[in-house]
């Protein structure tokens, strides 16, 4: 491998979090909370620009690895799980209780993948098709997230 794609992969894989053997998803949405934590310390505008910048590189990084790994949507790429996490929490208060709810209502999304999550999966292919169900399930977690904290309020 080149440096470029060695860069990729570090990338794809979360730095290598993604070549853990069990339940790389999981580990690759911890990581993303770090950067929803930094996140939630600037301004919602610049946060929105940046989420939007790194689902767009996402997208091209996710599309890079699936090629040089030559493999369909391969486990170890963990970008699609950070781009998803940080949706769940965008715009969210950032403490314990919302870092849990949302870690767990991504997750579980993610890992059920419903509708309309699993038919963009499977409609769409390359990076697109990576990182495009756990955006949806992303969104999809933040609206359950802002629908629960309204009822409980």
């Amino acid at each position: 491998m080149n440096f470029k794609q060695k860069s990729v992969m570090f990338i794809a894989t979360g730095c290598y979090i993604g070549n853990i053997s069990f339940a790389p998803g999981t580990f690759g949405s911890v990581l993303g909370l770090s950067i929803c934590f930094f996140l939630s310390k600037i301004d919602f505008s610049i946060a929105v620009f940046l989420t939007l910048i790194f689902i767009l590189s996402a997208i091209w990084v996710a599309n890079e690895a699936e090629k040089i790994l030559g493999e369909e949507d391969p486990g170890c790429i963990v970008i699609d799980e950070i781009a998803g996490i940080i949706l769940t929490l965008s715009g969210l208060p950032f403490n314990i209780t919302s870092m849990i709810a949302g870690f767990l209502v991504f997750r579980a999304l993610d890992i059920l993948k419903p509708y309309p999550i699993r038919l963009l999966e499977n409609k769409f292919s390359g990076g697109i098709g990576i990182v495009l169900d756990d955006v949806v399930a992303g969104i999809l977690s933040n609206v359950i997230l802002r629908v629960f904290i309204r009822m409980m309020n």
